[in-house]
């Protein structure tokens, strides 16, 4: 059984079990979070697809941890004009681990 679920801008293809990173949410360690935007739900054969959402579907996932990807470093320039500028980016995520799919 498997769902896809939106959080973030983004969609996530997950499972009982799994563990992903999402974009920084708003929980303490350990908390449970509830996703109810869910897009598809399948349970073996049976395929249940949402428009835009599946009605009473459901994820439910814990909170592993909070931390920062790696650093993307961004460079501005402009030829002739003595301009150059450099500056970087750590993206903060959330660490989920996926423990219930309710269709």
């Amino acid at each position: 059984m498997y769902a896809v679920i939106k959080t973030g801008g983004k969609q996530y293809r997950v499972k009982q079990g799994d563990t992903i990173k999402v974009e920084k949410l708003e929980a303490d360690q350990g908390a449970a979070i509830k996703f109810s935007d869910v897009l598809l739900v399948s349970n073996g054969d049976t395929i249940k697809v949402g428009n835009p959402l599946v009605a009473g579907a459901s994820v439910t996932a814990t909170v592993k941890s909070h931390g920062r990807g790696p650093k993307i470093r961004i460079i501005k320039m402009k030829r002739r004009k003595h301009y150059r500028k450099r500056m970087g980016h750590r993206q903060g995520y959330t660490e989920l681990s996926i423990t219930n799919i309710q269709a």
